[in-house]
């Protein structure tokens, strides 16, 4: 596989990702009745999404084509599935044990992907998303605390 395509192959990953965080982050945003957590949860749905249009422009870069779906493809995140079912139960301790998952999750996907050989600046975005996410989840962690 051409190097290209592996690294956008990647890139298509992380998008993916960010599309079912997004989507997570936003439902739990809608359900929970802490006005707070409230806009922590819909910050963070926001800086999925300008984390998906990074990620479509350097997949641009490649010249090759960023994915328009999220988990539909039947590789669904099933820490952003767990929220979903945290969030039915209201209970602001559990949406927040499953945004540290789910973010643990991200973590890790992206030291994967940091791990290869990419370009600097390629590797740069990836680091700053990843060091955003790690901040989440410490945060997520802190409102369990005081919840």
């Amino acid at each position: 596989m051409e190097f290209t395509e592996k690294v956008s192959k990647k890139l298509n990953q992380l998008l993916e990702k960010n599309y079912d965080s997004e989507k997570g982050y936003k439902d739990a945003a809608e359900r929970v009745e802490n006005p707070k957590m409230k806009d922590f949860l819909s910050e963070q749905a926001q800086k999925r999404y300008d984390f998906g249009n990074q990620l479509k422009s350097e997949i641009k870069n490649y010249g090759k084509s960023p994915d328009k779906g999220g988990s539909v493809k039947g590789a669904a995140h099933r820490a952003w599935m767990d929220l979903k079912a945290a969030v039915s139960s209201s209970k602001a301790e559990n949406i927040m044990e499953e945004v540290q998952r789910g973010e643990q999750s991200a973590i890790d996907e992206y030291d994967e992907v940091i791990a290869e050989d990419l370009p600097p600046t390629t590797k740069d975005i990836l680091v700053k998303q990843r060091e955003e996410i790690k901040h989440a989840q410490q945060s997520a962690a802190n409102f369990e605390k005081i919840s």
